[in-house]
């Protein structure tokens, strides 16, 4: 499913600090896109624009515990 309510609209500074948020947090990327309303290829063209790193750092998303 993709998450296309902003697909068209230029891309704000909020938009782009809100990705860079989330994607520290190792939020995954089509998560990040249904956030902002934009489709994952978005998010990667976003990040890569804006020297954003999605790739997840070497700690679990959503901050589970193993057990």
């Amino acid at each position: 499913m993709k998450s296309t309510r902003n697909t068209g609209k230029p891309i704000s500074k909020g938009t782009v600090q809100q990705i860079k948020k989330l994607a520290g947090q190792n939020t995954p990327t089509r998560v990040i896109g249904l956030k902002v309303g934009r489709t994952a290829n978005s998010i990667y063209k976003i990040a890569s624009d804006n020297s954003i790193s999605l790739k997840p750092t070497n700690r679990s998303p959503y901050n589970r515990k193993k057990g």
